[in-house]
């Protein structure tokens, strides 16, 4: 009996080392996002004021949910009706990500802050990755949502954990 031979990489999926940093860097703020939830819902974190703001609570219930869908979406088979209805999901959530967040101004006073930047960069992420599809150029598509995984969730969410942040209060005290 033969060993199977190997499955080609289909051509839209990432290189191994991509992989390994988008599951590393999800990952990561998947966990510390539970850890903060966990210890908000025991009553282990202390209060954070913020977090009864509304776009706050918008935020974080559109963000929370896209961290692991969004690993998903790009970790497993592409191009079937599925990946098209979670893809259209996860742009949900990212657009009400991006769009309450232009509304959190509770750390700087009223006004907006440099964090700020990733709402028009994560809609405009999600038009180009959006018509790259519908265009057929499936290449583009990956990159700009590989591009927008990373750059618009991953970085400015683990930015969410810095001092004075609601996630971060919730998961360090």
């Amino acid at each position: 009996m033969s060993a199977p031979a190997p499955t080609a990489a289909r051509p839209t999926d990432v290189s191994p080392l991509l992989r390994g940093v988008m599951v590393a860097s999800g990952g990561a703020l998947g966990l510390l996002s539970l850890l903060a939830l966990v210890r908000a819902a025991t009553g282990m974190a202390p209060t954070a004021p913020a977090a009864h703001d509304v776009a706050v609570a918008v935020h974080l219930m559109s963000v929370l949910p896209a961290i692991p869908l969004g690993l998903y979406i790009l970790l497993t088979r592409k191009g079937g009706a599925r990946h098209r209805l979670l893809g259209k999901v996860w742009m949900a959530f990212m657009a009400s990500t991006a769009i309450s967040a232009f509304f959190i101004r509770v750390l700087n006073h009223g006004s907006l802050s440099w964090i700020h930047i990733f709402v028009p960069v994560t809609l405009v992420a999600a038009w180009a990755a959006i018509a790259a599809a519908r265009a057929g150029d499936i290449p583009r598509h990956r990159r700009r949502l590989v591009a927008m995984f990373l750059g618009a969730m991953v970085i400015p969410g683990l930015f969410a954990f810095t001092p004075g942040r609601v996630m971060a209060i919730w998961a360090f005290g």
